[in-house]
Order: structure tokens, then C-alpha cells, then sequence
């Protein structure tokens, strides 16, 4: 299924950049007059919103947010925030409990990751006034904040010390804490996944740094709206690796501090 999103975004982007030049060329063959710098580029500041898909997380990457000044008729300058998720896609694998409930095996922590940074944007083909699509090109950098949180389960320590196992939720000693393998070494005794948020107070904090590099393309019918997607390349490092699941001994490298990943944002937003 990933092998398949880069080839997707190749094709989109290629199927956009056509439909942008022959909105571009359009006016020329029917003989009309092509609009006014200062009617093309009639704001002075935009701001967007967006969700992002990309291939180190699952179903939904995360959010953004990109407020934008216009420097000139072609370009732009820009800052960001965004909100992702990281998952360990290689190794992440739910486990069906016996009472019902489910966990991942070997998950010792939530890998979140905040990245505000800066860049500049170009303007490559614009569109009408009130229609058509733009294409713009973008890059930006910036620190990576990672946020690893602890992964929470239930576990039965009064059934994880009996054999057979028989779980009594009414009586037995069940806690709510960090999954460590080494630790919760009976996989019966794990009843559930723990509440989400559980371990958000140990939250432990991961410096590392970004480069971004994407088109993005808008489409809409009014000059006071924005609606697109960017798409792009996005590589991150982190100081050291982001321990997202528990390694055993001869598996030193499970875990990463490099990410490379493609991407795709939807967005929508305000000019002014």
C-alpha cells in the first residue's frame, strides 16, 4: 500500500500541472488581454488550515496551520505549525486479547511530533482572477520537537502469577501502566490497551530538525478563498532515536531518528 502513495502523488501532480497550463494558455488562444499584475495578486496576506497524510503515520498524519505574506507578485514568505503522528510502521502490530480487548505488541511509547518552521513560496502558474488552478512551488526548515509519551496498558498481575489463567476483572489486581515486555512477560495477562492519555505527565522530549520541500495546488472560484492540497517530500532527524517500540538485545536499530517521508495536505483557508 506505501510503495503506491508516492506514484499516486506523482500522478496527481502531474494530472494539476497540466490543467495549470492550459488554464494559463487558455486566454491567449481566444485573443483576450491577460489580467493585471495588481488585479492577480489583489491580498497581501493569506491563512490556511489543513489535515496531512503521510507515509510514517497511519490513517491521519496530523494538522496544520501556515500564515502567509506576499513579498511580491510571485512569491511569497511564510511560517507553520504542524501536529503529526509517528508510527514504527515496520514493527507496530495488534494483538487480539482473551477477554476482548486489543494492544500492540512491543509498543513502549506514543511518538508525537510538533514542527514549526519557515519558508518561502512561489507562485509557478497562476490562475484567473475567479478561477482555474494555481500551482505554487515551496520549501521550508525548522526544528522538530518529538514527543514521546508513554504507551499505557491494562494488565492482570493477579492471573499473570496463576496458571491456567483465569482473569476475574472484579477482583484481581489490575493496573494501568507503561508497557515494557521485559516486565509484562505473561501476554494473557494483558487485558486492554490503557487510556490514551495516561502517561502524558512522563512525557519525554526529543530535539531534532526539518526540510521540507512540495507544490501545492489551488483551485476555487473566489479570490478571498483558498482550498488545495500541497503535496512534497519531508526528511527529519531527530538527536537520537525515537523509541517508539521496545527493542530486545539483538535488535538495537528498531527504532530511528531519521524519517523520510512523502506527504499530502489537504487545506483551506482566508486571503486578505
Amino acid at each position: 500500500m506505501l510503495p503506491l502513495i508516492p506514484r499516486c502523488f506523482g500522478l496527481l501532480a502531474v494530472g494539476l500541472l497540466a490543467a495549470a497550463q492550459a488554464q494559463a494558455q487558455a486566454p491567449l488562444r481566444s485573443g483576450a488581454v491577460p489580467a493585471a499584475p495588481s488585479d492577480e495578486a489583489s491580498y497581501r496576506k493569506e491563512f490556511v488550515y489543513g489535515v496531512n497524510f503521510n507515509t510514517q503515520a497511519g490513517l491521519l498524519g496530523g494538522v496544520s496551520v501556515r500564515s502567509s505574506r506576499v513579498l511580491d507578485e510571485r512569491m511569497l514568505r511564510f511560517w507553520s505549525l504542524e501536529g503529526v503522528m509517528l508510527k514504527n510502521n515496520a514493527k507496530e502490530q495488534t494483538v487480539n486479547t482473551i477477554v476482548g480487548g486489543s494492544y500492540i505488541d512491543r509498543k513502549t511509547n506514543y511518538a508525537f511530533v510538533l514542527r514549526p518552521s519557515i519558508g518561502l513560496q512561489r507562485i509557478l502558474f497562476r490562475k484567473a482572477a475567479d478561477a482555474g488552478v494555481q500551482v505554487n512551488g515551496l520549501v521550508s526548515v525548522g526544528p522538530s520537537l518529538g514527543l514521546l509519551m508513554p504507551y499505557y496498558i491494562s494488565y492482570d498481575r493477579t492471573a499473570a502469577n496463576t496458571t491456567p489463567i483465569v482473569i476475574n476483572v472484579s477482583t484481581d489486581d489490575i493496573v494501568n501502566e507503561q508497557y515494557d515486555p521485559l516486565v509484562h512477560t505473561n501476554p494473557y495477562a494483558i487485558i486492554d490497551r490503557g487510556p490514551l492519555f495516561s502517561g502524558i505527565g512522563e512525557t519525554k522530549v526529543v530535539p531534532g530538525f526539518h526540510l521540507r520541500g512540495g507544490l501545492s495546488f489551488e483551485y476555487g472560484r473566489y479570490r478571498d478563498a483558498v482550498t488545495g492540497l500541497e503535496a512534497g517530500f519531508l526528511v527529519e532527524a531527530f538527536t537520537k532515536r525515537m523509541l517508539i517500540i521496545s527493542p530486545y538485545a539483538s535488535e538495537v536499530d528498531v527504532n530511528r531518528q531519521f524519517f523520510p517521508s512523502v506527504y499530502l495536505t489537504l487545506f483551506f483557508g482566508q486571503r486578505s
